[in-house]
């Protein structure tokens, strides 16, 4: 038998960032799919996301911000950038970004890129605030399967999770991936944002809107 797992609605903010600056592991409902998040900052917190996940020890999880000025915080915003983040966050695309120096190697193994999205509803990142600094975010599942549709499904496949947020994901289909950290932008995984658009926006004049 599952021992149940605490649910809590989108605005329990508090009580659920209570849990992440604890160092604990909830889920969340994201505009994609559920995830799984765990603070960024934390070694004990990452290993713990990482023994639920059964993530590999080499391969990185991608990190949410609540908006652009935290993005800056932890990553170089390049002028391609910037035009994305303008044009489609938040929204369901995850951006490749060059990390900051500052930024501890144990965050994603030593790599010069960060995976980064930004909150996509306004619970998240009213949580994301709260907790006080990025989260890591990955798909409610085990590595390698298929990705929990319902709060029972995570419940079954994610022990050791320290609560669930109810919710629906929007799309139903993972984020765009697109690697803004060199000179060429490349669409490294497909989804709801497409390649047109992601090049349309490129294309156009430099966008200097700034984070109010």
């Amino acid at each position: 038998m599952v021992n149940r797992i605490r649910r809590f609605d989108p605005y329990d903010t508090e009580e659920m960032a209570q849990i992440l600056r604890d160092e604990g592991v909830i889920s969340v409902v994201t505009d994609t799919v559920h995830g799984l998040c765990a603070r960024m900052d934390s070694l004990k917190a990452q290993e713990k996301l990482r023994d639920i996940k059964h993530r590999p020890k080499d391969k990185a999880f991608p990190v949410m911000c609540c908006d652009l000025r935290q993005i800056e915080s932890i990553a170089y915003v390049n002028e391609n950038g910037r035009k994305v983040i303008n044009a489609f966050m938040p929204g369901p695309v995850t951006v490749i970004l060059e990390k900051r120096k500052e930024i501890p190697d144990f965050v994603n193994g030593g790599m010069p890129t960060l995976a980064i999205r930004m909150a996509t509803s306004d619970a998240l990142e009213k949580l994301i605030r709260a907790v006080g600094c990025p989260v890591l975010m990955t798909s409610a599942n085990r590595s390698g399967e298929k990705t929990c549709e319902t709060p029972e499904e995570i419940e079954l496949a994610c022990t050791g999770l320290d609560g669930i947020m109810n919710g629906i994901p929007r799309f139903h289909e993972a984020s765009t991936i697109i690697d803004c950290s060199g000179e060429q932008v490349k669409i490294l995984r497909k989804g709801p944002v497409s390649e047109e658009q992601v090049m349309h926006v490129l294309a156009q004049a430099p966008d200097w809107k700034e984070n109010e």
